[in-house]
């Protein structure tokens, strides 16, 4: 096999002209850094609860380029060529976007609120309250293959990404579609499903097909629905490890030297009782996301 991209979790593996392998490893990123920790078991957590909702969303018509989980943290799936820029004139290519629809105020959305970057008015809402729901899903897309996540307005994905207009509303209303039936399952075990990010491809029609990974702890977010009801927001997902860098005062470094184009500080470890809660959340969140026993 010949290994033709290294990811900051995920290790690509060629298998011949038409198939991949997806290396599920047990590193762990958070803001672009990946902690020099390893998570025991996360890499199998990710491929299995992936694979789970792929076979969901190909029952409910939806194409995508999963072919069979290989083993515990290894998956084969259909190869799309990558560009830095989608073509119009290309019709079989994997876009190079994030696509990422959110249903409540948290995480980077409430910072954006918070400094203005996002105007209240944009998502309907009259006060920033960390944890509201959204009246209405809102939809936003990434780059994908820069240095650090980028916000883009739809013009200029639509130029990233080689899309028509009527492609990215199709991509709009098939992500709603597939979370309509994430956020109702997993409701039915206890969990909100508060966001989560997307990949897609375009078939060799320029049909939509959805890639690389969703629905797991690490591209959604999670919280505990009893403790979400006592007004608590219980992070059950990579939002938990996110969160203990903040509280030390690591994401305020990172961001400040960012910022002023100062040297990034190194992320520390996680300490050992982190990563071991950590796994236990990984494994736990694999049978409440998906209804099944480890």
């Amino acid at each position: 096999m010949e290994l033709i991209r290294k990811g900051k979790v995920k290790e690509v593996y060629a298998l011949n002209e038409n198939e991949l392998l997806f290396l599920f490893t047990d590193n762990i990123s958070v803001f672009d850094k990946v902690i020099p920790s390893k998570i025991p078991d996360k890499g199998a957590s990710l491929a299995r609860t992936s694979t789970h909702w792929f076979e969901i969303s190909e029952s409910m018509g939806i194409n995508t380029h999963f072919l069979k989980l290989e083993e515990n943290n290894k998956m084969r799936v259909k190869r799309f060529s990558i560009t830095m820029k989608g073509d119009l004139n290309k019709n079989s290519y994997l876009i190079p976007l994030e696509f990422i629809t959110r249903y409540y105020i948290a995480g980077s959305i409430f910072d954006r609120l918070k400094s203005e970057k996002i105007k209240k008015e944009e998502l309907g809402i009259k006060n920033i309250m960390y944890g509201e729901k959204l009246p209405e899903p809102y939809f936003e897309v990434t780059t994908k293959f820069e240095d650090h996540d980028r916000n883009l307005d739809f013009k200029e994905a639509m130029e990233i990404g080689g899309l028509e207009k009527s492609e990215l509303e199709q991509i709009k209303e098939l992500i709603l579609k597939i979370d309509a039936r994430i956020n109702s399952d997993v409701l039915t075990r206890g969990l909100i499903h508060v966001d989560g990010k997307k990949e897609w491809a375009l078939d060799a029609h320029r049909n939509p097909v959805l890639v690389d990974t969703f629905g797991t702890a690490d591209e959604d977010r999670f919280w505990d629905l009893k403790e979400y009801e006592k007004g608590n927001f219980v992070e059950l997902s990579k939002e938990f490890v996110r969160k203990y860098y903040r509280d030390i005062g690591y994401y305020d470094r990172l961001m400040e030297a960012r910022e002023k184009g100062f040297k990034e500080p190194d992320i520390p470890p996680l300490p050992e009782d982190m990563i071991r809660k950590t796994s236990i959340l990984y494994k736990e969140l694999y049978e409440k996301i998906t209804g099944k026993k480890w």
